[in-house]
């Protein structure tokens, strides 16, 4: 049974940081694309940062390029998103999601496996 379980959610002031993680269970993640989304109250999941299989490409989408980055440790079966400089319109829910394709994937619907989301509140 694939789980993802994301972790490093919480409330923090404009300017500043956090890293989110994505444990990945009962698969190989060195086979899977991986991506974060994100959705606020009201709105719609949006694509947020996406890696290859293997790390060598990745796609941001443009609110988060620069102060987002992506990254994966594939023996340890996790993800990472390490995010500066927070702005309160980054507040939402993230999202951890895997993808049994190549490549980097930022469509909402290539992904087949998602985790249940932590909390980023980010403070004015």
């Amino acid at each position: 049974q694939v789980q993802l379980v994301e972790s490093g959610g919480g409330l923090v002031q404009a300017g500043g940081s956090l890293r989110l993680s994505c444990a990945a269970s009962g698969l190989t993640l060195r086979w899977f694309a991986m991506a974060w989304f994100r959705q606020a109250p009201g709105k719609e999941r949006e694509f947020v940062a996406a890696m290859s299989r293997s790390g060598g490409s990745t796609n941001y989408a443009d609110s988060v390029k620069g102060r987002f980055t992506i990254s994966r440790v594939n023996a340890k079966n996790t993800v990472y998103l390490q995010m500066n400089s927070l702005k309160p319109e980054d507040t939402a829910v993230y999202y951890c999601a895997a993808a049994e394709l190549s490549g980097v994937r930022d469509g909402i619907h290539e992904y087949d496996y998602w985790g249940q989301g932590t909390q980023v509140t980010v403070s004015s």
